[in-house]
């Protein structure tokens, strides 16, 4: 009996299976990330006559233009009852993907980070006998991490661990408690505390990309550190920024969930988006603690 059930359900699951019609929303988004790399590195190389930052702002432009666009057919197509149990796990999947080569990206800066410091630092101090090379490259290198000096004898100040970035921690850990509450609710059916305890994390990304700001403005007007200030400079702005961006993506998503919660569009049993969106969020706190040891602390 339970084969024939099984064997009924994976039948039906795959005669209601919903293959969307063509989309334009995949090659607009390749245009805007296109616009975007361009942009981005012609703003830092100077290239192309100073327009960089016009095309990173054109790029952004496209981007949201994508997202809304393509948020908005699959939220339809999902309140229209077309996604089957199947179609389910697809999604289920896919998000699980999505994340596991974003640990592969940040994995690839981590290690940089890693080479760099227990690597690279070492031989150009003579480790490894390395010493004849340490002479000729950079003689009165002392080697030692974070690197406050450049190869052009700039000097800057390494950021510190316990002003913006423990209070940037706090604030992430917090708005995992909360999400977590919202997602208890959720399954409860407790609409009212969902709408508050998943407004409140969004907050609360939203103040740890103002006090990120902060420290960026922080670090290049008082600490002369700087995105060119050396591999120190290099690493410490990359993770950050790139996980900042990521804070600004999950809240997006988020705030996004929490508008279609207002709207009655979720509930106990049909709630992936919003699951979706705890994924990613819980994954973007766990990457900033990472960053905070390795980078603020160690």
């Amino acid at each position: 009996m339970t084969t024939t059930h099984s064997n009924s359900e994976a039948q039906q699951d795959y005669e209601n299976y919903y293959v969307p019609a063509q989309s334009k929303w995949p090659i607009v988004g390749a245009v805007a990330l296109f616009l975007i790399a361009m942009g981005a590195g012609s703003t830092v190389g100077g290239l192309f006559g100073g327009n960089g930052p016009w095309m990173l702002l054109a790029g952004s432009a496209v981007l949201i233009f994508m997202l809304t666009g393509w948020f908005r057919d699959v939220i339809h197509e999902s309140m229209s009852g077309l996604y089957s149990h199947q179609m389910d796990r697809s999604f289920r999947q896919g998000m699980s993907w999505f994340i596991f080569s974003e640990v592969m990206f940040f994995a690839a800066f981590f290690g940089a980070l890693f080479y760099a410091r227990f690597i690279a630092v070492p031989w150009l101090g003579g480790a490894s006998n390395n010493a004849m090379t340490a002479e000729v490259l950079w003689p009165d290198f002392i080697p030692g991490w974070p690197l406050v000096k450049t190869p052009d004898g700039t000097e800057t100040t390494a950021m510190g661990a316990w002003g913006l970035p423990l209070l940037n921690t706090v604030i992430l850990l917090a708005s995992s408690i909360t999400l977590h509450i919202a997602h208890v609710a959720m399954e409860e059916g407790n609409r009212k505390r969902i709408v508050q305890m998943l407004g409140l994390t969004v907050l609360l990304g939203w103040i740890f990309l103002f006090f990120q700001g902060e420290e960026y403005i922080h670090a290049y007007q008082e600490l002369n550190l700087r995105l060119d200030s050396g591999v120190y400079g290099n690493t410490f702005f990359l993770l950050t920024g790139f996980h900042g961006m990521h804070v600004f993506l999950g809240s997006v998503i988020l705030f996004i969930v929490w508008l279609r919660v207002l709207k009655g569009h979720m509930s106990p049993d049909q709630h992936f988006a919003f699951q979706a969106g705890a994924w990613y969020w819980h994954f973007v706190d766990v990457v900033w603690l990472t960053l905070f040891v390795f980078v603020y602390v160690l």
